[in-house]
């Protein structure tokens, strides 16, 4: 066991210094204040710690080359501080399900952080059947593509909701339309069918490459078990460095606008960027199995 003292942990825009206990690379233990003067201790008060970040990405090249995949996780994950990549395959049948997603999985097999994979389908899909193989095999995500918005009306919301249950994928929408009036009559509908049937669902569009709230990661089923430092969970982190001008910030600015004062990104114990250099480490990113969507209660 050792000491992480002085951890200056930003989390809703606010500071927060303690230490945190560390044994076989999980957090065992928070604490404002330590007297275990046996232990071996790091001290991060120059640092803001947040935990490492939660991405979407759909445009992951994994059906090419181990260099080009090897670069764009590289630019745009590990070099942002990102452990953790949630991407999603595109179905046009019900049958597809299982081999589109291990397709994915095989392809992320060489990924050195961690992934979590949903699905994109049309509205036609949103069936009983269907929405018991989701479940059948622990879909964290629905995304559903409403450029075919009439197509809602008639689905069977009530079966639908019977089938998804107890493991309750949201449903998230995507809008591909270009008129900006439009696609907020869209969303609108959306939102008042979903709020209407009773479905789990997000009522706005999930914004790619930006972390994803906690309030997300928790009804994907991904929080705490990322993005999160706490006690029992995994010790993944970024540092960045402190100064005057970042020390009221939220975490998404930081993300945005201080990328140059990360210094340090942590998984799993780990550290694999440190300045400007990446240790790309293949293979030693899993699978996320999500247990339960919404399971942790904020």
């Amino acid at each position: 066991m050792y000491i992480i003292e002085n951890a200056n942990i930003l989390k809703d825009k606010q500071l927060t210094t303690c230490s945190l206990f560390i044994t076989n690379e999980q957090i065992k233990m928070v604490q404002k204040c330590t007297s275990h003067d046996r232990l071996m201790r790091m001290n991060l008060d120059p640092y803001i710690m947040t935990p490492t970040y939660v991405l979407l990405s759909s445009a992951i090249p994994y059906k090419g080359s181990f260099k080009g995949l090897k670069s764009y996780l590289t630019e745009h994950f590990l070099l942002k501080g990102c452990t953790t990549i949630f991407t999603y395959v595109k179905l046009s049948y019900e049958k597809e399900l299982s081999d589109k997603i291990n397709e994915m999985k095989t392809a992320l097999i060489s990924s050195p952080i961690d992934f979590t994979i949903g699905i994109k389908i049309p509205p036609k899909l949103i069936t009983p059947s269907f929405m018991r193989s989701c479940k059948k095999y622990k879909i964290p995500a629905i995304f559903v593509d409403l450029s075919e918005l009439d197509e809602l009306e008639r689905i069977p919301w009530g079966w639908i909701r019977e089938a998804m249950f107890p493991f309750n994928s949201p449903l998230i929408p995507i809008i591909s339309l270009p008129q900006k009036k439009e696609a907020r009559m869209v969303l609108s509908k959306w939102k008042d069918i979903m709020i209407k049937e009773k479905i789990p669902s997000l009522y706005e569009v999930m914004e790619e490459n930006d972390p994803l709230p906690i309030s997300i990661q928790n009804k994907l089923g991904l929080y705490p078990q990322k993005g999160s430092l706490m006690t029992g969970t995994e010790l993944s982190y970024n540092l960045y460095l402190k100064d005057r001008e970042i020390r009221k910030v939220d975490e998404g600015s930081l993300f945005h606008y201080h990328s140059n004062r990360l210094v340090v990104t942590v998984h799993k114990g780990k550290v694999i960027r440190s300045g400007d250099k990446v240790l790309f480490s293949p293979g030693s990113g899993e699978y996320v199995k999500v247990r339960t969507p919404s399971y942790f209660s904020l």
